[in-house]
């Protein structure tokens, strides 16, 4: 799954989580709303025990999120700790009408990774002896076939239901169980159970050669 999940990444947030017919309505998910509430009492009144409500939440599913990423334990736990310090500081900014909390909060942590990265990435290259450089750095031809890959991994969400996607969405995205999940929906645990496995099926298929 560390594959397909890494694939994923934030296909979830800017694409998947668009789709109009795969988007589950709030009104059926009161932990969202109350999610959304949290933000917007932080961002009002700096409202610690909100804050606190969030941090107990989604500090730990961010820590898995990155870790199913490929961050080593150590990192993850420093860039979730960075993503609840950034949600404290930056609520003001989140808008319910563009993005549920979760998804906000998750794309702050996914920006942040990218970040670590890159500033650890151009570390490397300043430090990197000029004889072991590389002769050629990377040309459009990458940059295409990135392209490609991003327009598969939005066509293959794109293919799921919308009870797939949604289902996708709160099992991997939001990292919760498959038992919350059957409370969430009012369904039937073997259901859920059902539904994702049919859709990581026809995720893996239609993915599995993407490296």
């Amino acid at each position: 799954m560390n594959v397909l999940a890494t694939h994923l990444d934030l296909r979830f947030t800017r694409q998947a989580f668009g789709f109009g017919a795969g988007r589950m309505s709030k009104a059926n998910d009161p932990l969202a709303a109350e999610f959304d509430r949290c933000v917007l009492a932080v961002a009002a009144s700096s409202d610690r025990e909100a804050f606190a409500e969030l941090y107990g939440h989604f500090a730990p599913r961010v820590k898995g999120y990155l870790a199913r990423l490929g961050a080593p334990l150590n990192l993850a736990e420093d860039l979730a700790q960075e993503t609840m310090i950034t949600v404290w500081r930056k609520a003001a900014m989140f808008d319910p009408s563009r993005a549920s909390a979760s998804t906000w909060i998750f794309t702050i942590a996914r920006n942040l990774r990218i970040d670590r990265f890159r500033r650890e990435k151009a570390a490397d290259t300043f430090e990197l002896d000029p004889s072991e450089a590389q002769d050629h750095p990377p040309g459009a031809d990458i940059t295409m076939i990135a392209d490609e890959r991003d327009e598969r991994i939005h066509s293959a969400l794109g293919s799921l239901s919308a009870e797939q996607l949604t289902i996708v969405q709160l099992a991997f995205f939001e990292d919760r169980p498959h038992s919350e999940i059957s409370r969430t929906l009012g369904l039937p645990l073997g259901t859920v159970k059902s539904r994702v496995r049919l859709a990581l099926g026809h995720l893996r298929t239609l993915l599995a050669d993407l490296q």
